[in-house]
């Protein structure tokens, strides 16, 4: 197990070799699996993109969410204030949010475990 899920899954027998468990092929999980087997270059490049928009839309809203918590008297007092170099409109933020989530969904549905990625709270 991780923080966020099941890194894998295996089915122990008594009395045999363990074997990891496949998702059911109807499953959101099982499609996103075949479409690795069937057609691996494009699942590689929607693996980057959603890596990519994960990494840069955290990265824009961390930066934008500093600028108004700088602005709290106590954090301003012991930080003082932060001016963000990037100031996006709301529908920009909130496309980027839903593309983050969506992105960070296709990292769960694909059923691999990335230390770099999953394990960043430890």
């Amino acid at each position: 197990m991780s923080d966020y899920g099941v890194k894998r899954c295996h089915y122990l027998p008594r009395d045999g070799q363990p074997r990891q468990l496949t998702p059911d092929s109807a499953s959101a999980e099982g499609r996103r699996g075949r479409l690795g087997v069937r057609r691996p270059g494009l699942s590689r490049l929607i693996a980057i993109g959603s890596v990519l928009l994960l990494v840069i839309g955290v990265g824009l809203n961390l930066v934008q969410l500093a600028e108004p918590l700088s602005r709290v008297p106590s954090v301003m007092q012991r930080l003082g204030t932060f001016e963000s170099p990037v100031h996006l409109p709301i529908r920009l933020n909130v496309a980027l949010g839903l593309g983050t989530v969506l992105a960070g969904m296709e990292r769960a549905l694909r059923l691999r475990y990335s230390p770099l990625l999953d394990a960043a709270g430890r």
